[in-house]
């Protein structure tokens, strides 16, 4: 980081934490995020032990399977590691992507709720390599309806300003979509509407940063 880029983002973060709102904004969401991330394990652990339907997705009978594992999270967390960095740089920002997130495991959690529903024939299981090392060595195979991985990287686009950001990171969710219905492990509606639920919740994060005073840089 330059001096340049040292002052600004210094300035950004003074001008962010003297509104109250942000303060309390940014402390009850880390606090919400960790909560509900804890509860989101224990119940894809109840997902999976509960019997749902197995969807007709014509185009997946179409598609020979193939393991796209490494090239999956090799894309999410290269655009992982890039946001965490662009966003400390803009606490506004981080702000919106805590809040978003959130509400969109709750909006996840909801429907894997209400919509049962069994793996596509054919899955071959998305193993994440770091929490298999940190785990019992199971993967989820029922978190369906809608993708999450797919839905995460959408709302990344939807935050990043820099035009070359916001195309790489619309490509990266294209490119996870379709390794995701190409290994079986999502049916082709879990993509499709994994953009419009991130964009609900991005303008639900907005929303309450301008309901509550918390203006955007």
């Amino acid at each position: 980081m330059t001096p340049t880029e040292h002052k600004d983002f210094r300035r950004r973060w003074a001008e962010a934490w003297s509104l109250p709102g942000f303060r309390l904004q940014l402390g009850a969401s880390v606090v919400l995020l960790i909560v509900v991330l804890h509860l989101f394990t224990r119940f894809l652990m109840w997902v999976e032990s509960r019997e749902g339907a197995t969807l007709n997705d014509p185009l997946l009978r179409l598609i020979e399977p193939r393991d796209f594992t490494w090239m999956t999270f090799g894309v999410i967390y290269a655009a992982l590691i890039v946001a965490i960095v662009y966003l400390l740089k803009r606490p506004h920002d981080l702000l919106l992507a805590l809040q978003a997130y959130t509400l969109m495991v709750l909006v996840r959690v909801a429907m894997m709720f209400l919509l049962p529903l069994n793996p596509a024939d054919g899955l071959i299981v998305l193993e994440d390599p770091f929490v298999q090392l940190a785990g019992d060595g199971s993967a989820p195979t029922k978190d369906l309806f809608f993708s999450g991985h797919t839905a995460t990287l959408f709302l990344l686009f939807l935050i990043m300003r820099q035009r070359v950001l916001k195309a790489v990171y619309l490509f990266g969710a294209v490119l996870v979509a379709v390794f995701v219905v190409w290994q079986h492990v999502h049916y082709v509606i879990d993509v499709a509407v994994a953009p419009f639920v991130a964009y609900g919740c991005y303008r639900a994060g907005v929303l309450l940063q301008e309901r509550l005073l918390v203006r955007r840089e």
